[in-house]
């Protein structure tokens, strides 16, 4: 019916019980196949795979009637350049805090097969080797854990679990609920005495390429820096250099490039872990996705406003915005 509002799902409709009435809904994983006219949808929530500003950028300047573009991931930076290609007025929202616990689980996994070296074991198993030796704690060391969000209170939460010093840190200093939280003027003094550092934070123009080779020279040998965050965050070339020296172990859910060649030195380096981005990809992902949705999509259906919209294109003018 051309008076009911068009939503597009990655998922079909019936895999989300619950859905409000009075809307029309088609399924769009980013093929190229698309479920009917473009200009007929109000509501994208766009398919929750890695590089899906490729699948949406033919695609976008067609739907003339979009008022919604509803991310399920808590990150947007890549779907800033696509913003010329969106109608005036149309709302990009996000699922910031959506998948809060599952990236916080990995970021804690990371660290810990760090600490104890259980990448190193499973080398010297798959190698038919190995031998006892001792390995770092986490007991009484300090963790820092920059960004503060969703994600990183997650962490913060659990790494109490193991009696460590969690030192927030964010682009503005501040006291929370959660305790204090650093600004990021002062991480050049707080790298040098971690341990640890845990990255949740967002893709900005500030935080791009924050752990640079400065920064990177500023941890302490034998320092451990997990990323569960974006690649862009840390600078990759200067990364390589410090942990082939033996100077920093690494893990990392999120790298740049992305996904990592098959060839690239990290894969093969002693004391760094990867793996390819997959810090909320779990058995719960698909519940909780349908959830937000639920609850996004009745929001949507009733009027009211929307959960974590970060951007409005400006009104009048295609392509302008505002946060």
């Amino acid at each position: 019916m051309k008076d009911r509002k068009t939503v597009w799902l990655p998922y079909r409709p019936g895999q989300i019980p619950g859905l409000p009435e009075g809307l029309s809904y088609a399924t769009w994983d980013g093929t190229d196949r698309l479920p009917g006219d473009p200009a007929d949808v109000g509501l994208l929530v766009a398919p929750p795979v890695t590089g899906a500003e490729r699948l949406l950028g033919p695609v976008l300047p067609r739907m003339r009637g979009l008022e919604v573009v509803q991310l399920l991931d808590s990150g947007y930076d890549h779907m800033l350049p696509l913003a010329d290609a969106l109608p005036a007025g149309t709302r990009l929202a996000t699922g910031r805090g959506v998948h809060r616990d599952a990236p916080a689980e990995r970021a804690i996994t990371l660290l810990l097969s760090l600490c104890r070296g259980l990448d190193r074991f499973t080398a010297e198993q798959a190698a038919d080797r190995g031998r006892p030796e001792f390995r770092s704690t986490l007991v009484g060391e300090r963790v820092l854990v920059i960004g503060y969000g969703a994600v990183s209170a997650v962490v913060a939460a659990r790494l109490g679990a193991f009696r460590c010093e969690t030192v927030l840190v964010a682009r503005t200093a501040r006291t929370t609920p959660a305790g204090r939280v650093h600004g990021s003027a002062e991480l050049p003094a707080l790298l040098p005495t971690a341990a640890a550092v845990v990255v949740c934070a967002p893709l900005t123009d500030d935080t791009r390429l924050m752990f640079d080779a400065d920064a990177l020279a500023l941890l302490r040998d034998g320092a451990m820096l997990v990323n569960v965050a974006r690649g862009d965050l840390v600078d990759t070339d200067a990364l390589v250099r410090r942990v082939r020296a033996g100077k920093l172990r690494a893990a990392l859910d999120a790298t740049d490039p992305d996904p990592l060649p098959f060839d690239h030195p990290l894969r093969h380096l002693p004391g760094a872990l990867i793996t390819p981005h997959v810090a909320a990809s779990t058995d719960a992902c698909g519940t909780i996705s349908a959830d937000f949705l639920r609850r996004q999509l009745n929001r949507y259906r009733r009027g009211e406003e929307l959960q974590n919209v970060v951007l409005t294109t400006t009104p009048g003018a295609r392509g302008g915005r505002a946060a």
